[in-house]
């Protein structure tokens, strides 16, 4: 009986996982795109949307019944230089927000072109720099005096 009661909580539980991707394009890029890709190429009614903090809402149709729907979330997470898309579809399988983050990624692709390579990191000052410790066994000179002239 613990066995079956068991199994039956494992298969109610919903996931909670989600699929994280890197992209190499600016944040403005990955919300218009994702916006774009969820109203216009799924087809998929967008609930909710915020433009500064870079996330959609939008409904899942499940595979099974087309009719019946579950809420899924994009977000575009920028951190530094680095942009992050997040894709959540809590009450299905991983491998469903792994398929929209891959088509989503496909089609930044193809609207933008490759991707711009990352900006160089700046050269540090010569003030930055930090001086050399002497090579082993070998003592750092102490700076001298001036001569009194004496």
């Amino acid at each position: 009986m613990g066995l079956v009661l068991g199994f039956f909580l494992l298969e109610v539980a919903p996931a909670r996982a989600r699929v994280s991707a890197e992209s190499l394009y600016t944040k403005a890029q990955n919300y218009s795109a994702a916006l774009r890709f969820l109203r216009v190429d799924k087809g998929f009614e967008v609930v909710e949307r915020d433009e500064e903090a870079a996330y959609l809402i939008f409904r899942y149709p499940t595979p099974d019944r087309k009719e019946q729907t579950v809420m899924g979330t994009i977000e575009v997470v920028e951190v530094g230089e680095r942009v992050t898309l997040i894709v959540k579809l809590p009450q299905m399988p991983q491998y469903h927000e792994r398929l929209l983050s891959d088509q989503l990624i496909k089609k930044l692709y193809e609207e933008y072109g490759p991707p711009s390579p990352p900006k160089p990191k700046p050269k540090p000052s010569e003030k930055d720099k930090k001086p050399k410790p002497a090579p082993k066994g070998e003592a750092e000179e102490e700076p001298k005096a001036p001569d009194s002239g004496h």
